[in-house]
């Protein structure tokens, strides 16, 4: 347990290096997302949600560019990813498919 403790300190994206310290706090994004699920979707703002999400797919795939794998980072980008996703799909589905049918038209015939 000892050794897998120092090879997780001394990695080049363990904790004595920014690349560890970064996406832990970017977790707070997503944490902070998932908090918003509970609220009203027509609260919610495309824009936000949009680069969320936008952010979380570029990021994601940027962690395998890099070298070393920043798991830590991908698993924080993905999770923007989805819930920014998700955030659209709830705003989405509130704003052009929860509305109920139509009201008739009047009748102009009298």
């Amino acid at each position: 347990m000892k050794s897998k403790l120092l090879a997780l300190w001394n990695h080049p994206a363990g904790p004595k290096t920014i690349h560890f310290w970064a996406p832990t706090f970017k977790w707070g994004l997503s944490i902070a997302n998932v908090s918003d699920f509970s609220k009203p979707p027509e609260t919610l703002s495309y824009p936000q949600q949009a680069v969320i999400a936008t952010s979380g797919v570029i990021w994601s795939r940027y962690c395998f560019v890099i070298t070393p794998w920043n798991w830590n980072l991908f698993g924080v980008n993905s999770a923007m990813a989805c819930t920014g996703f998700y955030q659209l799909a709830r705003k989405l589905r509130h704003d052009y498919y929860s509305a109920g049918p139509p009201a008739p038209a009047p009748d102009m015939s009298e």
